[in-house]
């Protein structure tokens, strides 16, 4: 320990014992009140983290020449010095020690920038050595207290005036009492504790002065920094043993804690054995008996195994962790990982298939029980289930198919319907949020808690190897730190693959091939290329408002009426109401928002009921004129084609993931220099489609008829309504050419016209999407006319029978002859012929 250095010896007073106080324990408070006169200088040195009692024996190591040349400076003198503790840096009222409400007055002094307590010890060295690292070690015996004074020296080594504190002999009655209570409670920690000797029992037992009991006592046993310190600074000696009956009661409580604890573990593990032993004594008889000697639930296990059409090598590992598991402890927490193991093995349907249905018009009858149209997706399955019956099973190979389509087309409620039209069990997992690559592949063993990836829990949840297996939201997946999902399932969903599928908990392959993948998306942009070309897309269109009438009958109207405890036909809706109902109320590609619109009016119209406003029994129609009264008022504004005619305005048709729509588009001129102005929320393609247009008519202007002054002298101002939507596409092409040659030639467009086709500058009219949904929407608005590019014709098969019946299609390839199909006039008069080369490729944004 580092010391503060030494110095000349003080005037040091008589090192014996004084006489005893008197018994009167008021009288031992005034024994410390000693006239200051009588105080003696005494060298320093500060005691870090370490207490020193009188009569005591303490090594120190000293640290420093200096230091070391100071206390051969004492040795050769009196050899005595005084023992200040330091506090710590964090002190003041921290150090205050607080024992059970009993206040301890530990008072400071600083010294070298340092707080020491006020209460310390006179020490003697008697001895000192030196060893071969340079360090010098003190022993240094305890011979009194001191109480510091003042400094009197503040040089290297300092020095302080202090007190000599007078020793007590007794202490009244009370301290006596404590003392013996003392010396009981330090025989109890003895005994008790195995990391004291006996030798102290011996010691305390020969101690015959109170005085000394209490710091020996207080020196003997493992207490605090703080708690010692309290000792030696308190007052009295019946403090001293207050203190001390406090601190030893603590000692017993938490050795009789730490027993009871020991005492507990040695039981439980006394049991243990006690089982183990009878375990294997049961194994022996057992065995003299030729009885089987697993353990139960290992036998049970190997029942399970015998019953499955487990393959080689998943035999082979199963074989091995039994036995593994057989020489495994009970106790052990790996038996129980192993255990847990096997059950999942145990419990995966190795070889076992339900049997499909292959009756494909009972197949069909189901699927066309349970939705309306889809032809398409129809299709598919039974054309599955015919190569199934050519097969006669001998190929049990599924086809990897994924549903596209907007909200509430019944993506999910098909896939169901198609598991009840094969005889198939159905599982579906949402993928919609999931980050984590285990979600799919399983965690290793070696984590706590692992498990197998959802994959392997939906198969063994559907209790066979050829379920449909529904991934719903394919196109939500997500991807962070922890991997990619979406790349652990292109193993899931490639055929030539998921015959060995490996899950990182099982690690053994799984035959997936016989499994019926079925996929839902929304939209096809966030789903991986990869996985895209993994899949058979089967696009679900939006409805049309007589299909949303066609479904309502059938399943909604039906569904809800049970749903809200009305009787079946209790109510009904006429045609009238269903269609203002889907035009007024909602707009969507699917029916949940129609759905949710016939709960409303049935919930509303069973408060009547219940209410006694409408008769409990009978039959009632909600007329066309009544929505408003159970909706509120109308929510949907459609468009509606004026029925004037006016140059400049033309009808166009978009596409959205709610449907179709029309779009009218509007061209204006004013006076200018030849600026050209496009409004509308416009994206970058439907502006290109806009210069299109407008570069078109000015390099052929002449075979427009129009005269070629008029672009250097007007400003034009292209604007598409309904601002707030962003809009985008190369459809509006022919829309915006027709609106500027109608506006620059003065002669309107029909506006129960409507168009769509992209434009290019050789004047060619070329093929785009979304026709279907367009023409119905058309259709709605009140159109009975179509121009299309030619190339789209095929696309008509799609749309309904009842739809081309009321709309007349023209079909056009170059953009002047539908120009002059829309304008009229004797504008393409010099229209050249048509050339055979096919359509350049286009470049989509």
């Amino acid at each position: 320990m580092k010391t503060g250095g030494a110095g000349k010896p003080g005037d040091i007073r008589s090192m014996e014992p004084s006489e005893p106080a008197s018994n009167n324990s008021e009288k031992l408070v005034k024994a410390e009140v000693v006239d200051e006169s009588e105080a003696i200088e005494v060298y320093v040195m500060p005691l870090k983290g370490q207490v020193l009692f009188p009569f005591s024996l303490s090594p120190l190591a000293i640290e420093g020449q200096e230091n070391i040349s100071s206390i051969e400076r004492i040795v050769a003198g009196n050899r005595m010095i005084g023992l200040f503790p330091e506090l710590p840096a964090n002190g003041d009222m921290d150090m205050q020690p607080d024992i059970n409400g009993i206040g301890t007055n530990i008072k400071q002094f600083e010294l070298d920038s340092r707080k020491h307590s006020q209460t310390g010890v006179l020490g003697r060295i008697v001895k000192m050595l030196r060893f071969p690292d340079g360090t010098v070690r003190i022993l240094v015996r305890g011979i009194r207290r001191l109480r510091f004074i003042s400094v009197s020296s503040s040089g290297k080594p300092p020095a302080v005036k202090a007190i000599e504190l007078p020793f007590e002999k007794d202490g009244g009655l009370e301290t006596v009492a404590m003392a013996k209570n003392a010396v009981s409670q330090f025989h109890e920690i003895i005994t008790s504790s195995p990391y004291y000797p006996e030798d102290l029992r011996v010691a305390v037992m020969n101690v015959n002065d109170n005085y000394r009991l209490a710091d020996l006592i207080a020196d003997t046993l493992n207490f605090r920094f703080i708690e010692k310190l309290a000792v030696l600074s308190a007052p009295t000696l019946h403090s001293r043993f207050q203190i001390l009956t406090i601190l030893l009661n603590r000692e017993i409580e938490i050795i009789h804690l730490g027993s009871k604890i020991h005492s507990q573990v040695s039981n439980a593990m006394g049991q243990s054995q006690r089982e183990y032993y009878l375990r294997e004594q049961l194994k022996a008889i057992k065995k003299e008996l030729g009885e089987d000697t697993r353990p139960p639930e290992i036998a049970a296990l190997a029942e399970r195994f015998k019953k499955k059409q487990l393959p080689q090598k998943v035999k082979e590992v199963v074989d091995k962790e039994l036995e593994r598991l057989q020489v495994i402890p009970q106790v052990s927490a790996e038996y129980n990982v192993a255990l847990t193991y096997l059950n999942w093995l145990a419990d995966l349907p190795w070889g076992e298939y339900s049997e499909d249905s292959i009756d494909i018009a009972e197949a069909a009858k189901i699927l066309d029980k349970d939705h309306y149209d889809l032809k398409d997706v129809k299709d598919r399955i039974l054309d599955f289930l015919a190569v199934l019956q050519l097969k006669k099973s001998s190929d049990r190979k599924s086809p990897i198919l994924c549903f596209v389509g907007p909200p509430g087309v019944g993506k999910t409620s098909l896939g169901q319907s198609i598991a009840r039209a094969m005889n198939r069990n159905f599982v579906r997992m949402s993928l919609g949020g999931i980050r984590d690559e285990a979600e799919i592949r399983g965690h290793r063993r070696t984590y706590v808690g692992s498990l197998p990836g959802r994959i392997i829990q939906g198969v063994k949840k559907a209790k066979t190897a050829n379920p449909v297996f529904m991934l719903d939201e394919i196109d939500k997946i997500g991807a962070d730190f922890r991997g990619d999902p979406a790349a652990a399932l292109l193993e899931v969903l490639d055929p030539a693959q998921n015959n060995s599928f490996n899950d990182h908990y099982l690690e053994v392959d799984f035959d997936l091939s016989s499994v019926l993948f079925i996929a839902t998306a929304n939209v096809t942009d966030t789903i991986p290329s990869a996985l895209l070309d993994r899949m058979e897309m089967i696009h679900l269109p939006g409805y049309t408002a007589i299909e949303k009438i066609e479904i309502a009958r059938k399943y909604l109207i039906p569904r809800q009426l049970r749903e809200n405890g009305l009787a079946e036909n209790r109510i009904s809706f006429a045609e009238s109401t269903l269609r203002r109902l889907i035009s007024e109320y909602t707009v969507e590609a699917g029916v949940r928002n129609l759905e949710r619109s016939i709960g409303t009016i049935c919930r509303k119209f069973a408060r009547e009921i219940i209410d006694k406003k409408k008769p409990a029994k009978g039959r009632n129609q909600i007329p066309a004129g009544q929505l408003a009264k159970y909706l509120g008022p109308r929510k949907i504004f459609s468009d509606i084609v004026s029925g004037m005619a006016s140059p400049g305005v033309a009808t166009g048709m978009a596409w959205t993931s709610f449907g179709g729509a029309i779009m009218p588009v509007e061209a204006r001129k004013m006076p200018g220099k030849g600026g050209f102005r496009m409004t509308g929320s416009l994206g970058d393609i439907m502006k290109e489609s806009a210069e299109i247009a407008f570069s078109f008519i000015r390099s052929n202007h002449d075979k427009l008829g129009i005269s070629k002054d008029v672009f250097p002298k007007s400003d034009f101002h292209i604007h598409v309504p309904d601002g707030a939507t962003p809009k985008d596409g190369p459809s509006a092409g022919i829309t915006m050419l027709v609106a500027i040659i109608s506006l620059l030639k003065g002669k309107p467009v029909n506006p129960r016209l409507s168009m769509t086709g992209e434009i290019n500058l050789q004047g060619k009219l070329t093929p785009v999407g979304g026709i279907r949904e367009k023409v119905i929407a058309a259709l709605a608005a009140g159109v009975n006319e179509v121009i299309l590019p030619a190339k789209n014709k095929s696309d008509l098969e799609k749309v309904p029978d009842e739809i081309k019946a009321k709309i007349k299609f023209h079909f056009f390839s170059d953009i002047l002859s539908a120009a002059k199909f829309a304008v009229g006039g004797d504008i393409g008069s010099h229209v050249v012929k048509k050339r055979k080369s096919g359509k350049s490729p286009r470049n989509h944004r």
